[in-house]
């Protein structure tokens, strides 16, 4: 039997750096607290979020890992706390720029980065402006409380990526996400966000936990942060899910022994066929 407790956390976000990781904190403190082991925290979280709009100067937000200061700040609290932190970070990186994830044990090693794979490109998420494509590849991570899988945002929206991470061995898959009203269109993106990631949980029995930012941003234009920061089961069932509007945490537990014996028995990854999979690898490619 290994219990974990996972969290998922929502706030809003200003323009005051120390504020907003102060914020950070003490959900993070509440969520450890309520005796949650790996805590999601949600995308680029430092600032608002600056891809609304193509402005230079908002490539100076960028550090590196080492300069970064949740980076460094949320080291100490994961030790402190004995926790597991993704920090979602801008990172500067030579001559380009990434939507970055950094993974932290409980005793505050950094264990490795994602860098966010698919990048969308279309106000007001402007993202192929400030960031490259990710070179990482999707990666899993031992951690003291289980191998956990990160996605950021535009990548919840591919099963692919979920489907990568699983066959890794990941036991949790963890989404870092900013994303709420449209600008340009007519559509309620909330359901189908919550509903396709829930899906990946479901094909691939594994529990995934969604965190979002709240609040409205204006930067030339309006973004309304829909929230609803959630955890979702093997089977994809929403255990737990935040309100659209306020800030807190939400946590749920699971076995991670009885899942693995679950995925064993129900026979999914044992009547894969790859072979017959290699239209994903070709389509689109032809000459």
């Amino acid at each position: 039997m290994r219990k974990v407790k996972a969290a998922a956390t929502q706030m809003a976000c200003t323009w005051n750096r120390t504020e907003n990781l102060e914020r950070a904190e003490a959900l993070v403190r509440k969520a450890a607290e309520d005796g949650a082991n790996v805590i999601l925290l949600q995308e680029l979280f430092e600032t608002p979020y600056f891809c609304q709009q193509q402005k230079p100067a908002y490539m100076d937000l960028a550090t590196s890992m080492e300069e970064n200061p949740a980076v460094r700040r949320f080291r100490e609290i994961a030790k402190e706390l004995k926790v597991v932190l993704p920090i979602s970070f801008y990172e500067r990186m030579g001559n380009t720029a990434f939507n970055t994830a950094a993974i932290i044990d409980a005793d505050g090693t950094v264990l490795g980065i994602y860098r966010k794979t698919h990048i969308p490109d279309g106000l007001p998420y402007a993202e192929k402006y400030y960031f490259t494509p990710g070179d990482t590849g999707f990666r899993v991570w031992q951690t003291r409380y289980g191998k956990i899988g990160v996605g950021i945002c535009w990548d919840q929206w591919f099963p692919e990526a979920a489907r990568a991470m699983a066959l890794m061995g990941a036991e949790l898959l963890l989404y870092p996400t900013a994303i709420g009203s449209e600008v340009y269109i007519e559509v309620d993106s909330h359901i189908h966000w919550r509903n396709t990631m829930a899906g990946h949980a479901a094909a691939n029995m594994i529990p995934v936990v969604a965190s979002n930012r709240i609040g409205t941003e204006s930067d030339g234009t309006v973004m309304t942060f829909y929230g609803g920061s959630f955890i979702a089961n093997q089977h994809g069932e929403i255990v737990v899910e935040a309100e659209n509007d306020k800030a807190g945490t939400v946590t749920a537990e699971f076995d991670l022994d009885a899942l693995a014996k679950e995925r064993r028995e129900w026979g999914i990854y044992r009547d894969r066929r790859p072979e017959m999979y290699q239209i994903i690898l070709t389509h689109g490619m032809e000459k």
